[in-house]
């Protein structure tokens, strides 16, 4: 398909709502082609990343926001923040408003520690000059935890806020809709309740989530999430409005009262970000790209009908890779994840990557 000189295997597995995938070992490594560019190095724990005209921003999971400016990765950073770093926990996802280029309006998801207590919430940011000129807190008092915290955000083709919160290791919380963990919560940009979410009053767009890593939409707006199973049974779903998802009840598939999976993965593969590349500079048209931690794998998933029906690994040997986005120049972006405590770092990790080929 020729994404990358860097591909190492074009592994072809068919799969099913209903069956496991178990994706082969790659049999070669081949890393440091000219298809694979190198943007910054020496990042500590990187998380999430987003785009406008020649910027990128994203987080460090130690509370940096930090910018890139035509190529050049700037000293200082837009923001620090005081954040609680734990394993899963600190600052977590960014994204843009969809109207960045008139309000400067940034929005992160970030945990922090209040007494002996662990919480999560979203601020937006005011960015002048890449600096931060205002903030405002538009969702406070998530449940955070040291493991299953959450923390991805996006907007949607409705210019609404998404939010998908973890269960922070109480699985109850879940199904709990009073409860904002476990959930994806959707939002107007100021942080009130839309009038049309799914139950009246409340930012809940869906439940029974154990801890949401990705979110992204296709061309027919169909919202897909990625989710880090306990030890097994990683999940990507079809989001629907007011539905729920099984968890702690039900793990991927099995019962009528909730959703069955898309594609759940049997032994774990520890899902990052997740991305739908609908036309741009490489050949992947229509495809959800998703990537790996534990996996230590990009992956390209072909989507028919609503379903995924066919994967393959287009990327590998970078180790940990925590997120992928697309850039406005129709390349992928991705994230390497070595320092979280998980992995194996080199001397230049972590890594952000131009993938052009």
């Amino acid at each position: 398909m020729g994404i990358v000189a860097a591909v190492i295997a074009s592994i072809l597995i068919l799969i099913s709502p209903s069956n496991s995938v178990i994706i082969p070992k790659p049999t070669a490594t081949q890393i440091g082609t000219e298809a694979v560019q190198i943007v910054a190095t020496n990042l500590q724990k990187p998380w999430s990343l987003d785009f406008v005209g020649d910027k990128i921003f994203f987080t460090e999971k130690v509370g940096r926001i930090r910018v890139i400016n035509e190529g050049v990765l700037l000293k200082e950073s837009l923001a620090d923040l005081r954040v609680a770093d734990v394993t899963d926990g600190g600052l977590l996802g960014l994204v843009l408003h969809p109207d960045f280029l008139k309000n400067h309006y940034l929005y992160v998801y970030y945990t922090y520690q209040e007494g002996d207590k662990l919480w999560n919430k979203v601020l937006r940011i005011t960015e002048s000059n890449n600096k931060l000129s205002n903030a405002q807190v538009i969702l406070d008092k998530i449940p955070g935890a040291e493991f299953d915290d959450g923390g991805i955000i996006k907007f949607g083709p409705d210019k609404k806020l998404y939010i998908g919160t973890g269960e922070a290791t109480d699985e109850n919380a879940a199904q709990d809709l009073k409860s904002l963990a476990g959930k994806i919560l959707r939002l107007n940009d100021d942080g009130s309740i839309p009038s049309d979410n799914p139950i009246a009053g409340s930012p809940v767009f869906s439940y029974g989530h154990r801890n949401p890593q990705g979110l992204t939409w296709d061309n027919r707006d169909n919202l897909y999430e990625t989710e880090q199973g306990p030890t097994k049974n990683d999940e990507i779903n079809l989001i629907k409005p007011g539905q729920n998802y099984g968890w702690p009840e039900q793990e991927c598939s099995g019962s009528k009262e909730y959703v069955d999976t898309l594609v759940c993965y049997n032994p774990s593969l520890e899902p990052g970000g997740i991305v739908y590349y609908s036309s741009g500079e490489l050949n992947l048209r229509n495809s959800l790209i998703m990537a790996t931690l534990r996996g230590t794998n990009l992956y390209q998933l072909t989507i028919e009908n609503d379903t995924i029906t066919s994967q393959k690994i287009i990327l590998d040997g970078l180790g940990r890779i925590r997120d992928v986005n697309k850039g406005p120049d129709g390349y992928l972006y991705i994230l390497t994840g070595n320092t979280d405590g998980r992995g194996f770092p080199d001397k230049t990790d972590d890594k952000l990557l131009r993938i052009v080929k």
